[in-house]
């Protein structure tokens, strides 16, 4: 058996566990621990861990993984990593202002704001949006530039969706009301036969010019109260469609995260990570 240490954090209640990889060296299978260790019932419960390995420094200072807890591999997560570089400042690893951080949807930069007692708060930059249908990736039923407004046909209903990549391939969902099983909804879009890679899914309510509320469905993990991803990918398609400006105040079930889609298309978000607990996760060694 080994012990693997651990620190868990969460933004606005999506929680995530982070571990330097360094700590990962006798785990075998990285997918099944991951679904281990975040089990609900029978480990820490997360929605999903993120794995941090320091790097040279020359383009980005940290690499940072994201498992779903399925065992899948998240391309990347606004909160997650968010997350992980708090996990940095409150371990003393990194006293930098700025950190850039690696993902496989590209290198974002995280600039520290503030810390009260175990909450961090940070401006991300977190690229540029996608909107191209084949870099969703999303399969169009007639040949379709953009999926903007666009007819998803489901089991029960159609519905006008938005879709675009800001990291993860996010389905966008304007709505009057959360007054129906929207998770129903969310969890048969999530899988969908038009989106080759499963889409999160969120649904937005448009309170004014500058205010958006959303309800989450995300692939791999289900509902959860916050998403960074999610949270950025209203805000635009809210902006995109003209229903409200480029700056936008996201309130989800969590808590708000502020959005801003730049005039040289640079997405931002500004939100917290705040400390859950430690702990070592005792690993089992075949």
């Amino acid at each position: 058996m080994s012990e693997i240490n651990f620190c868990k954090f969460h933004g606005f209640g999506n929680d995530y566990i982070v571990i330097e990889k360094e700590n990962l060296l006798e785990v075998s299978d990285l997918s099944e621990f991951a679904r281990n260790i975040c089990h609900r019932n029978t480990g820490v419960g997360g929605d999903g861990i993120a794995v941090l390995e320091r790097l040279d420094g020359e383009s980005a200072d940290y690499f940072c993984e994201i498992v779903n807890p399925d065992g899948s591999i998240a391309g990347f997560s606004g909160n997650g990593t968010r997350c992980a570089v708090a996990y940095l400042n409150y371990k003393n690893i990194w006293s930098d202002k700025n950190l850039r951080l690696k993902t496989r949807s590209g290198i974002k930069n995280y600039g520290f704001l503030k810390r009260e007692e175990n909450t961090f708060w940070y401006l991300a930059e977190l690229g540029k949006p996608k909107f191209a249908a084949s870099t969703v990736p999303f399969l169009p039923a007639e040949p379709l530039d953009q999926i903007i407004d666009c007819e998803l046909k489901l089991s029960d209903r159609i519905l006008p969706i938005t879709a675009l990549n800001v990291g993860n391939p996010v389905c966008v969902i304007f709505v009057e009301d959360f007054e129906f099983d929207w998770r129903k909804v969310g969890k048969e879009i999530e899988s969908h036969k038009q989106f080759p890679e499963k889409a999160n899914v969120v649904f937005v309510k448009i309170i004014d010019r500058e205010n958006v509320q959303i309800r989450i469905w995300e692939r791999a993990a289900g509902e959860t109260s916050s998403s960074g991803t999610c949270s950025i990918a209203a805000a635009l398609a809210s902006a995109y469609t003209n229903r409200t400006e480029r700056k936008v105040s996201v309130h989800a079930a969590g808590g708000t995260t502020e959005a801003h889609w730049r005039e040289d298309d640079e997405m931002l978000i500004t939100g917290r990570a705040d400390l859950a607990f430690c702990g070592e996760w005792i690993h089992e060694v075949y």
